[in-house]
């Protein structure tokens, strides 16, 4: 089966999705009136959320480079802060929900680290990964369990005090 292509949608419907959004339109009512999928203009609303009009309007046109910082602080109010992502692209100016999605899941498998410029490209050492790499991610791994832990005995500590009853074993 052929693959459909995506559609692309010019600067004249970003405008009419921009006058929408400041009419006070959601997404939904506003991909009914401009007959366009939902998801692609909830990812519009995100833009000019973050951006304004004039960035959904240049959507698209040339490419907005981050620095580190930005992309950490971003990732880290996501994933650890649990912040909603249309929230961050808003407060940090981001105006590509891609992007975001990528640093906070490079974030999540390596860390800090794996943000920083120039980590592109084949792996070190021979056939992947190093022994250190290894080590590493094991240790970030079982630092995450003995965390899941702790938190589950501290949830069943308290759970026990609210009942007054001794947890099972």
């Amino acid at each position: 089966m052929p693959r459909r292509k995506k559609a692309r949608y010019g600067r004249e419907m970003r405008t009419r999705a921009a006058d929408l959004f400041e009419a006070g339109l959601g997404f939904e009512l506003a991909a009914k009136k401009l007959d366009v999928p939902a998801p692609a203009v909830r990812k519009w609303l995100y833009a000019y959320r973050a951006t304004g009009r004039k960035g959904l309007i240049g959507m698209g046109e040339s490419r907005r480079t981050y620095d580190m910082e930005t992309k950490l602080a971003v990732a880290r109010a996501v994933v650890d802060e649990g912040m909603p992502r249309s929230e961050a692209m808003a407060r940090f100016g981001i105006a590509a929900a891609t992007s975001l999605d990528r640093w906070c899941r490079l974030y999540r498998e390596g860390g800090p680290e794996a943000l920083e410029p120039g980590r592109r490209g084949r792996p070190e050492g021979p056939g992947g990964r190093t022994r250190e790499r290894e080590l590493e991610e094991r240790v970030r791994k079982l630092e995450a369990q003995v965390a899941y832990l702790k938190k589950s005995i501290a949830l069943k500590a308290e759970k026990s005090s609210q009942t007054g009853r001794k947890p099972r074993s």
